[in-house]
């Protein structure tokens, strides 16, 4: 099962508490302090791990505490530091403070990590509190809490290039025949569930990497249709491709619909590199033309078959060629 958020409480370790002690050596009847102060408590650390796809096990198992520290001894031992607690997230995971938004941590490299909950300090032992006046204190220090707080995990896919269409636009399709990813396609709107990642191979040249959302409708950014839900996915993307059904009889309302919630959900999207993509052609009668100039402006645009395989080379190399050019201005600036 795909699960893409939850929310969990996390508790570091306490700190030990210090100790209070005195030297008792022979031939020495007053030996000064010897307390030991104790040991850290053990922070919680989120760490990316590629092996992992979703957040289906948090919504199991909800609270996570390290090891807290143990306490000073004499002769100035110090008490053992307690065990850090490692939890592994998917590469891609976004931490946020549940309580004021923040963010912790954005985990976007496999092995990157991050403390979302700090250990406390070990207490002082009484050897910590001598001075000139004092030379046999018996002031010490309780280990202080470790941070404690309800954190949200939201996992936003990494790919290169995004899938956007209206429901049955044929993008599961797409994503079938030009990488080995194989999701599940019927001629019913909402078949696809959730996200797909495809990898694709352009040639000698490369691969990258293509993300498959269920497909919007007006209102998705609203919480209409399952789209609000994995909108999410294609934040981080380089490339969007709008899918455009070449037989929808209303070609133009389908593509501004498309903008629109893209727009409504976050306007970064549309500052995104973007071609249109025209699909089912083998079921378009006649001549395609495609959408009117005005509408595309600059934007690339290319007509395909999935199912014919007609124009899926091209596509792919146009979609390296894309990719590679905004590699290039992200270099550059």
């Amino acid at each position: 099962m795909f699960i893409d958020h939850a929310k969990i409480y996390v508790v570091a370790g306490s700190g030990g508490a210090g100790c209070v002690a005195f030297r008792r050596e022979k031939y020495i009847p007053k030996g000064g302090p010897s307390g030991g102060d104790g040991g850290h408590g053990g922070d919680v650390i989120a760490r990316a791990d590629r092996h992992i796809h979703t957040l289906l096990d948090f919504k199991f198992e909800t609270r996570y505490k390290a090891e807290r520290g143990t306490h000073g001894m004499g002769s100035n031992m110090t008490g053992k530091s307690g065990e850090s607690l490692v939890i592994r997230v998917p590469v891609g995971t976004v931490i946020r403070d549940a309580e004021d938004g923040r963010v912790l941590a954005d985990l976007l490299q496999e092995g990157q990590e991050a403390v979302i909950a700090k250990g406390g300090r070990g207490g002082r032992g009484n050897s910590r509190f001598t001075t000139p006046t004092n030379r046999a204190p018996r002031e010490w220090e309780p280990g202080f809490p470790g941070e404690e707080r309800t954190v949200e995990l939201e996992l936003k896919l990494i790919a290169d290039v995004g899938l956007v269409g209206l429901p049955n636009a044929g993008k599961s399709t797409l994503l079938s025949r030009i990488s080995a990813a194989r999701p599940k396609i019927a001629d019913y709107p909402f078949t696809t569930l959730t996200p797909n990642l495809g990898i694709v191979r352009a040639g000698e040249k490369g691969t990258f990497v293509v993300a498959d959302i269920p497909g919007l409708i007006s209102g998705a950014h609203e919480g209409k249709g399952l789209g609000i839900q994995f909108l999410r996915h294609i934040e981080r993307t380089k490339v969007l491709a709008i899918l455009l059904d070449c037989n929808s009889e209303s070609m133009e309302s389908d593509y501004h619909t498309l903008i629109h919630e893209l727009e409504s959900y976050s306007p970064l999207l549309l500052q995104k590199k973007r071609m249109i993509v025209y699909t089912k052609k083998d079921l378009s009668p006649g001549k395609f033309s495609g959408l009117k100039k005005k509408v595309t402006g600059p934007v690339p645009a290319l007509t395909i078959s999935a199912v014919s395989g007609e124009g899926l080379d091209e596509l792919i190399r146009l979609l390296w060629d894309i990719l590679q050019e905004e590699e290039r201005t992200s270099s550059l600036s």
